[in-house]
């Protein structure tokens, strides 16, 4: 889920966005129509979907999505991994809570971050547990916790997570990545119909003062292309980058995490050749993607073939 990426914008529009979560379930198809025209300035074919937002949107609100929720909750989706026989690409984790007031702080290392498993974007980094104000943690987090989730309508499957939080390992920037992003390289991939077709890759998150990340678009042989790519609030676009080490593994293990859906986008870690998962978002911005050109979304879109899919209308 991508709602509002920067939280002190996501603040300030809390009031909308809360209204907007009690008409989401009772009118999901019309606030799908809504947040559809405001975004992309047009109304969305729904009964025929063509591009990749609107086939995301169909699925959402066609289809049974169970299985969305608990892959997309962060702690559930690992026993999903690890039957998939890739248990080597989890990150370590610490532990499980269902509140805040359950962590012993001397029981976790020096390092770690902290995530709510129902959470979009919700992590807190902890680079030194000794120098920060754990009081003003645990109550950020537990606000998380205890606040049901703000969704795009087409996002309902959150509201089947879990409010739990999790601790685990802190990965650290590799000198190769390094010379790209100061932040950690999230490589996102698309996978249609059990094929990996393009990688948007995300760096520089929330670095010097700015919201929002540097991106760029790659197809399936790393050839970069910005012209996928479409400059917003919350994106810039990055210069290309070499391809990463173990590039051919990220793709055989996005290919068969998503092995059984039509669309799914596949986040991964690579630091050095080693691949770490990251999550699986099933509606990507909410299936309301304006960081990507009318041509792209037509171009992927064509290339998700929703024929295998059935309906539960």
């Amino acid at each position: 889920m991508h709602f509002i990426t920067s939280p002190k914008r996501k603040k300030a529009v809390m009031p909308l966005l809360k209204l907007v979560n009690w008409l989401n379930p009772r009118f999901p198809k019309t606030m799908v129509q809504i947040r559809h025209l405001l975004r992309q300035k047009r109304f969305a074919h729904l009964k025929y979907p063509q591009d990749l937002n609107e086939k995301i949107l169909w699925l959402a609100l066609n289809t049974d999505t169970t299985k969305w929720s608990k892959l997309t909750d962060k702690y559930e989706v690992r026993e999903y991994v690890r039957d998939c026989g890739l248990s080597e690409i989890l990150i370590p984790q610490y532990g499980l809570w269902n509140s805040m007031k359950e962590i012993k702080l001397d029981n976790l290392p020096k390092s770690f971050i902290l995530k709510p498993t129902h959470g979009s974007g919700d992590v807190v980094v902890i680079r030194d547990k000794t120098r920060v104000d754990w009081n003003a943690i645990c109550e950020k987090v537990q606000k998380d916790l205890d606040t049901y989730l703000i969704t795009s309508a087409a996002e309902l499957h959150y509201a089947r997570i879990p409010h739990r939080v999790l601790a685990e390992q802190l990965l650290k920037n590799d000198p190769v990545s390094e010379k790209y992003s100061s932040t950690l390289i999230d490589y996102k991939i698309w996978v249609f119909n059990g094929n990996a077709h393009y990688i948007w890759v995300c760096m520089n998150r929330f670095v010097r003062n700015k919201d929002g990340a540097e991106v760029m678009t790659y197809d399936r042989e790393w050839n970069a292309h910005p012209e996928y790519c479409r400059v917003t609030p919350d994106f810039t676009i990055a210069e290309p980058m070499p391809k990463p080490a173990g590039y051919e593994h990220m793709l055989e293990i996005a290919e068969r995490l998503a092995q059984p859906f039509p669309v799914v986008r596949v986040d991964l870690y690579n630091l050095n050749g080693t691949i770490y998962f990251g999550e699986m978002t099933f509606t990507s911005y909410g299936a309301i993607m304006d960081f990507y050109t009318d041509e792209f979304l037509k171009k992927a879109g064509s290339e998700v073939d929703l024929h295998r899919v059935n309906s539960i209308n």
